[in-house]
Parts: structure tokens; sequence; C-alpha cells
């Protein structure tokens, strides 16, 4: 079934969430356990029962010509469409940036959460949609489905007020036409329907239901969110855990103490260092005299004498000093 299937993945936001590291690179560039967000998102493609026969589509903002240069440089071997949202004004017009790519199955996937889900299902597939959620214990800043007895969805509720209906949609969402999506956000703009003056795709599917379509709700066990730097470490903490960590291939240096789980390329430089737990390093990192545990270091960052914890450091950044926690963000200096 993913033979004509596209791929959509909103990413022209300006992730004010994750400032100052967004200041200089689109969200989904940002890095933890080894790899781009990006690249997790596209890995959770490969259930797909045809995972290179698929279209990308991605929509993208002002520093999109660095995910058109990431794409080129590690994935040149995927078809990738891209949309341009000049003005941010939501989710629904975001994905109709797209609509002269859009026709036929469609995969809707948002670049800061990563799930862990099985899509040879779509293969048998009847109803016309799926919307994935997980249960959570406090569902009031998330936009959450409500669900008959069969699990078919009987609408959408963007951040309700209270916790009656728990079941947050984490940003996944497959149509079976992409026509109808779009006809639905067309009748969502033509109305106005809005929140804080942005147009939500919950809005756009409970017109969907509206019109009769079968749309229905499939949990998933593992949800992970990449769009704030406490759930980034947090991320990162089950990836290096689940699948990530080469904490054993720096057992036995001189001076380098490493406590799993870890990521540490081979092209750092390390001397009188603990590295670890939850630690991940970008590539040319040069770290002398520090202990650190529970954080993030970009790309050829230079640091020394120091004591870091719960930190995402950007790349190129230099830090020297005594401190416990930092969030600084690339080509910056800390003494």
């Amino acid at each position: 079934m993913s033979e004509g299937l596209k791929i959509v993945i909103p990413m022209g936001g300006y992730g004010t969430r994750l400032r100052p590291h967004t200041w200089s690179k689109p969200k989904p560039l940002i890095y933890l356990a080894g790899k781009t967000v990006l690249d997790y998102v596209l890995d959770q493609m490969m259930t797909l029962s045809h995972p290179d026969d698929v279209e990308y589509v991605f929509i993208i903002g002002p520093q999109g010509d660095q995910i058109r240069a990431h794409m080129r440089g590690f994935h040149p071997e995927k078809k990738v469409e891209y949309a341009v949202q000049s003005e941010m004004r939501g989710q629904s017009h975001a994905i109709y940036q797209a609509r002269n790519h859009l026709k036929g199955p469609l995969l809707l996937v948002f670049s800061d959460t990563l799930t862990e889900v099985d899509l040879s299902m779509l293969d048998h597939e009847q109803s016309d949609g799926i919307i994935w959620v997980k249960p959570v214990a406090d569902p009031r800043r998330f936009g959450v489905v409500k669900v008959d007895t069969s699990g078919k969805v009987e609408s959408l509720i963007e951040k309700p007020s209270d916790t009656s209906n728990n079941l947050a949609v984490v940003g996944f969402y497959y149509f079976k036409d992409a026509g109808q999506l779009l006809s639905a956000i067309e009748e969502q703009m033509a109305q106005g329907i809005m929140l804080k003056n942005e147009y939500f795709l919950a809005d756009a599917i409970n017109i969907l239901l509206g019109r009769g379509l079968n749309i229905r709700a499939e949990q998933v066990d593992v949800w992970l969110d990449a769009g704030t730097p406490d759930t980034l470490l947090d991320t990162n903490r089950y990836l290096l855990e689940k699948r990530h960590d080469n904490s054993a291939e720096f057992t036995g240096y001189p001076g380098v103490t490493v406590i799993p789980p870890v990521y540490i390329p081979k092209s750092v430089h390390l001397e009188n260092v603990v590295i670890g737990p939850n630690v991940s390093l970008g590539e040319e990192c040069v770290l002398k005299n520090v202990i650190i545990r529970d954080s993030i270091v970009g790309e050829a960052s230079d640091i020394s004498q120091i004591l870091l914890e719960n930190s995402l450091i950007g790349r190129e950044v230099k830090v020297h000093g005594q401190a416990l926690s930092l969030n600084l963000g690339d080509e910056s200096s800390a003494t």
C-alpha cells in the first residue's frame, strides 16, 4: 500500500521553545543520540512494507535551505518535494501550502515528536483515516480524541479544559485520500475556524468527521517529544538506553571514565573526563577536565574545566569555567 503514499512533514515553524538553538538552525536538525531529530523521524518510516517507494513532502520555512542540504548530504536516495510556508498561520495552513503535491493516500507526521509504530498495517487498512494517540495523565496541553466503544473517532478537542478524555494526539495521522483533507481545510479557512489566530488541524478533521468519514484511533506505546529543552533531554535518555549507547567502545581509555548510556563519536578528543550517564556528544568535540551528565553537546564544541548537568550545548561552542546547567546555542562562548 505504500506505493503512491505521500509522507508530509511540516517543519516551517520557528521552534521558539528550543531557542537559542533554533536561531541558527531549524528544530528538526537538532542532534540527539548521534542523529538529528529529522533522521529519527525518517527512521519511523522503515516499518512501511515498501519504504523506498514513498515520496516525501517537506513543508519548510525561512531556514529551509539547511533541510535541503541535510537531505542531499544524508538521504540522497529519498524522493522529496518541498513546499514553503512563508507565514505561520497554523497546522492546516502549513499542509495547504503543499496542496499541489498531494493526491492519494497521505501520512502526516509532525517533526517534533517520535513514536514507535508498525506502519505495515496500512497495507490492509479499511478506514478513511487513523489518528495515533497515547493515554496521558494530564491531557490539557495536548489535542485529544473522543472515541466510541469501537475506537472510532467522534471528535477532536484542542487543549481541553478538563481531563475526561485522556487520549492525546501524538502528531501522526493517516488519510486515505489527501483530497478530502484539503477540501476540509478549504472549508475551515473559508469559515475562519481558528484558535489563537491559527488554523489547527483538529478543526479540519472535525469537518471530515462531520461529513461522515470513518477515522479510527490507534494507540502507541512510545511517544517521545523533541520540542522543548527538557523533553529533548528526556528523549535523548530514552534513545541512548534503548539502542544508541556506544559506551563499550570507550572502555580502557586513559583519563576517560564513561558511565553508560552515552553516544560518543570516534572523532572527539577527551582528556581527564567523566562522561555519563545520558550524554550525547557531536563530532570533533574537545573535552578537557570535564564532568558531564544528562546533556547534549553539538559538533566541534570545546569544553573545559567544568561540571555540566542537564545542559544543551550547540555546535562550535566554547565553554570554560564552573557551571552546573547551560542552554547555549551555536557558536556561543561562556567562561
